[in-house]
């Protein structure tokens, strides 16, 4: 372990003839003096006599506190519950979340998949009075309709073959909780006609009972559909859509919130870590330049795989392109952007650059149009590239 001061560097040596790999900027941690466990990079190079034998070698640690702390500060900011984002219109749901989780109001969460529509429903039900009952959530996509019903509603014993016991529905073990119901547009319209009923009489009837059982329950819907073109289709019971869309949040595509994918890849590394006991401290410009150009069909839920990917191949500190998915790769042609951010900027600045970085990718690296699409003259984002050290 080392003990010293933040920001100090230590060197230590090594005897003739021992073999030193020159691992560079590999991850640590050390106590200080006074017992706080601080993050350490380590950098270790041999050094050779004039006919190339190893006569020694030179550890050099640095202290990363700053970096740490900085990190912190950052997603501190634009963090609410499990969600970040510091997208304007994410901002503006953060804004009336407090006030949407208080009331006892139906909501409608819709986003394409991997949007974070469940970090939204748990962060509502984390906020309500009713946290400190159960969230309960069922994915009505992924279960067929007889199977689904016995689901939501349970079952009374002998109410078919192999029911041997009363089971409950997950409407009982919601009670004075919330009810997660994704991908509600995938219900059918007979399975829909239930639904309105719970909604209408809060009280339900499990399979096989012959008396209503009553449902404190809030619901939170989710679907990656839009229910409104699906009224228009008569795939949807507008009575059910109505009831279901008394307070309504739309969330974004990551593609349309692409200054948030800095704070996530620092989100996700950080939790990688915790998880699998690493000390990686961040991505490579040439990929975060590719995660800037990509569009995220899967959208967060996508950008958090190639990471954990990424991951489990990355044996150093930083997270380069060849330890991306081969078929993310290929997808991308596999051609590095030559526009690309120099690793020193803090991470505070980041965001501002992978913006510019962003539409000069857009504009091939036109300087006039980038700066005519970020509203500033050429001489001002001339300015700021090279604040930046970005190079195009």
């Amino acid at each position: 372990m080392f003990a010293g001061h933040p920001g100090e560097h230590q060197r230590g040596g090594f005897h003739r003839g021992q073999r030193v790999e020159d691992h560079l900027l590999q991850p640590g941690r050390g106590d200080n003096r006074a017992g706080r466990t601080i993050p350490l990079s380590i950098r270790t190079s041999e050094l050779k006599d004039e006919e190339g034998e190893v006569i020694g070698g030179v550890v050099t640690f640095r202290d990363f506190s700053a970096v740490e702390e900085l990190r912190k500060e950052v997603l501190n900011r634009y963090t609410v519950q499990d969600i970040i984002s510091k997208n304007k219109k994410i901002q503006e749901i953060f804004f009336i979340l407090p006030d949407v989780a208080e009331s006892e109001s139906t909501v409608l969460i819709e986003g394409p998949s991997g949007s974070g529509k469940e970090l939204f429903a748990r962060a509502i039900h984390a906020l309500s009075p009713r946290k400190d009952y159960p969230l309960v959530a069922v994915n009505c996509g992924a279960l067929p309709e007889t199977l689904l019903e016995s689901e939501l509603f349970g079952y009374r014993k002998g109410a078919f073959t192999d029911a041997k016991k009363d089971k409950p529905g997950r409407f009982a073990l919601a009670e004075g909780g919330t009810l997660f119901l994704d991908e509600v547009g995938d219900l059918s319209l007979s399975m829909q006609a239930k639904i309105l009923r719970v909604l209408q009489e809060k009280a339900y009837e499990p399979l096989g009972g012959t008396a209503l059982q009553k449902a404190d329950v809030r619901i939170i819907a989710a679907t990656h559909h839009s229910l409104g073109e699906r009224v228009k289709q008569g795939t949807f019971r507008e009575d059910l859509y109505y009831r279901l869309n008394v307070v309504r949040i739309h969330l974004p595509p990551l593609k349309e919130r692409r200054e948030d994918i800095p704070l996530l890849v620092d989100h996700f590394i950080h939790r990688f870590n915790l998880k699998q006991n690493k000390n990686i401290l961040g991505v490579h410009p040439e990929v975060m330049d590719l995660f800037m150009t990509h569009d995220f069909p899967g959208n967060v839920r996508e950008l958090e795989n190639l990471l954990e990917h990424a991951f489990i191949l990355c044996r150093g500190m930083e997270i380069q392109a060849a330890h991306l998915p081969p078929d993310f790769l290929q997808a991308l042609g596999e051609k590095p952007s030559r526009i690309s951010l120099a690793p020193s900027i803090p991470l505070l600045h980041r965001t501002e650059a992978q913006i510019i970085i962003e539409t000069l990718h857009k504009y091939r690296g036109h300087r006039g149009k980038t700066a005519n699409e970020l509203g500033i003259d050429k001489s001002t984002l001339w300015r700021k590239m090279k604040k930046h050290g970005i190079q195009a």
